[in-house]
């Protein structure tokens, strides 16, 4: 199932994966495609730092309640009478020390208990703060969702426009399930990678500092203590970062890989049976697949072994914090409450690292969608219409050429000084062996492909200084692979039309295309509902409704190609017919394999490795015995006693 562009679609597809992966390039420019969200950003921080700052200075709260607690308990089963001073003192000089040293560091009255009152308030507190961090996280959440899909929407959108600005060379390049998965997984990946991310990244960095200065501010030493394991952390994330990285680029470009085999399968399932390849096509996909696997399987371990690291250094530094913070409070230099918000403290420092270490594996997978995004919209456009288009003034549908030469590859040509004019309403046939050129002839015509050199002119107005759009509204194609889309008949023929047409155009259109007939015999007439395949319709009614687009389109100049190869006798007249009636009075270019359509040309063009051989009517190149008599005794001599 290689088509003409197969070898360079082979060559094309592969270079991508010797590219490596850009991860700091790629993660700032997906950052400055959210970054076009800027005002609903800065709303979405401020929200989160609130909320950040809220619950941070929840633990310092809950430990005030936790110190009103306990100096409630010692002072309830201290003597009432002497001051606290007194009481600690009184310790010392019974020779407990340590627990005058403990003592000290609690705000206690001796022979009182618990104050219930400044507890409750005290709880209070902490329950209004804890409500307002979650409302605001709230806030910053849906702001954070906002962000995501307009991001992601515009993106969909710049894909769908650059696809629309690529050349036709690039598709020749590309394998069609390869684009589809950049546009379809690559993005839908990148978005499901940005919500289950963003957010929580940024509350896990706001967190990170906000928890950082509340334990410098309530111990220095025990900040200095927690942050001990920090560098180890980073190093973990680094290193397993690095290894995991091109593990996930080379699981999306497997993916990418095997939804373009599967695509090219499932399109061409029946040639795939009439040439007995199922089990080659099913060794190839096993192939794909396990290359799938094993990219998957490497990126997921390599990047899940951050967790649990991550876990076991939050666990050490739990440890020290503990240990070291009941130093703290056995000396008097701390209190219990301060110790307990700092341990909350700890854990709330450790926890958004674990949390931005475990999230590593989406971001890479995310990153490495981004950078297949990021060269698609990167690749090379067609060149763009002229400031200032031009227009014939008067549509009649003369066509020259001038010189023209053409090659797909540098070192290769193709069209070497091709020459040729074509008078309005003339019909030319265009003949000769596979790789002759015919179509990429209609394809410079189309301006699918820009000239290598010379010219193409159309009414005496050269079409490279025309807009493509303005050059194709006047030309109308019929090509022997019919593209319907899902939608009803009628919405299928108004396609043609770049303006409002009513129905009763349409039904014109389908009358003069032989069309209408068949239509009517349908359940539902021309709301018949067909979808991308056309089922419910032959292939020969399929041709008949692309017949009734292009007359619909009401094209100065008209392309066919083999419109009448794969449908029966009676079908082909009909079709034979509707092209005839759509070929009058306009400009005709036909990729000639049929005798009625040759033999009734104006012109006929025999070419031969990108030139011009030979150009006559049908009698004068027969009687000339030159290159269309070989070619029409060896194609078509057989078909002329058939008919005769």
């Amino acid at each position: 199932m290689s088509g003409p562009g197969g070898r360079m679609m082979a060559a094309g597809a592969g270079s991508p994966s010797q590219r490596s992966m850009d991860f700091k390039g790629s993660s700032k420019r997906l950052l400055r495609q959210l970054a076009r969200e800027k005002v609903t950003l800065w709303w979405m921080v401020a929200a989160g730092v609130l909320s950040v700052a809220a619950s941070v200075v929840g633990p310092k709260i809950l430990g005030s309640a936790t110190d009103l607690i306990f100096a409630g308990v010692v002072g309830r089963q201290t003597p009432g009478g002497p001051s606290k001073e007194e009481t600690v003192s009184r310790l010392r000089e019974e020779g407990e020390g340590g627990l005058a040293d403990l003592l000290s560091g609690v705000d206690f009255t001796p022979g009182q208990g618990i104050d219930f009152d400044a507890v409750g308030r005290v709880l209070l507190v902490a329950l209004a703060v804890y409500v307002a961090a979650g409302l605001l996280m709230l806030v910053s959440t849906r702001l954070s969702i906002r962000v995501i899909n307009l991001t992601i929407y515009r993106m969909r959108e710049d894909v769908q426009a650059k696809l629309s600005r690529l050349p036709l060379s690039y598709f020749d390049r590309q394998q069609r399930g390869e684009v589809l998965s950049r546009a379809t997984n690559d993005v839908d990946n990148i978005s499901q990678t940005l919500q289950q991310t963003m957010g929580q990244l940024i509350n896990s960095l706001l967190t990170i500092v906000g928890v950082l200065g509340m334990m410098l501010w309530i111990s220095p030493l025990l900040a200095l203590v927690a942050l001990v394991t920090v560098p180890v952390s980073v190093l973990v994330a680094t290193k397993v970062g690095k290894r995991s990285q091109p593990h996930f680029v080379q699981q999306w470009k497997s993916t990418g890989t095997l939804n373009a085999h599967v695509e090219e399968m499932y399109t061409g399932h029946a040639l795939v049976k009439v040439f007995g390849r199922q089990d080659e096509s099913a060794r190839a996909f096993q192939e794909q697949n396990e290359a799938l696997y094993e990219a998957g399987f490497k990126a997921q371990f390599n990047s899940g072994v951050m967790q649990p690291l991550m876990f076991f250094i939050s666990n050490i530094n739990y440890v020290l914090v503990a240990v070291v913070g009941g130093l703290r409070v056995a000396s008097g230099t701390l209190s219990i409450g301060d110790v307990q918000a700092f341990i909350q403290y700890s854990r709330q420092f450790s926890m958004p690292l674990t949390q931005v270490a475990s999230m590593a594996n989406l971001v890479q997978s995310g990153v490495a969608s981004a950078e297949r995004i990021f060269e698609l919209l990167d690749a090379d456009e067609q060149e763009k219409d002229a400031p200032s288009a031009a227009r014939p003034h008067e549509l009649r549908g003369r066509v020259a050429l001038d010189g023209v030469a053409f090659r797909y590859e540098p070192d290769k040509p193709l069209i070497e000084d091709l020459s040729l004019s074509v008078e309005p309403g003339q019909t030319v046939a265009i003949v000769g062996p596979t790789g002759a050129g015919k179509t990429t002839l209609v394809n410079l015509l189309m301006r699918f492909y820009e000239v290598t050199a010379g010219r193409i002119s159309l009414d005496d107005i050269d079409i490279a200084n025309m807009s493509r759009e303005d050059l194709r509204s006047r030309i109308g194609m019929v090509l022997q692979d019919t593209w319907l889309f899902g939608g009803t008949i009628a919405e299928n023929i108004a396609y043609g039309a770049a303006r409002e047409v009513t129905r009763e155009e349409i039904e014109e259109a389908a009358r003069a295309a032989h069309a209408d007939r068949f239509i009517r015999t349908l359940p539902d007439g021309y709301e018949t509902v067909i979808d991308d395949e056309g089922s419910g319709v032959s292939a020969g009614e399929k041709q008949l409704i692309t017949i009734a687009r292009a007359f619909l389109s009401d094209p100065v100049i008209l392309v066919l190609d083999e419109a009448t190869s794969s449908v029966d006798t009676r079908t082909e007249v009909l079709i034979q017919k509707a092209m005839a009636q759509l070929a009058h009075g306009r400009t005709s270019f036909v990729i000639a394999h049929r005798l009625s359509t040759i033999r009734d040309a104006d012109v006929i063009l025999v070419m031969e490795n990108g030139s011009i051989v030979e150009q006559g009517t049908h009698e004068g190149l027969l009687t000339a015995q030159g290159a269309y008599a070989r070619l029409y005794a060896a194609q078509f001599a057989q078909a002329v006693a058939e008919v005769d």
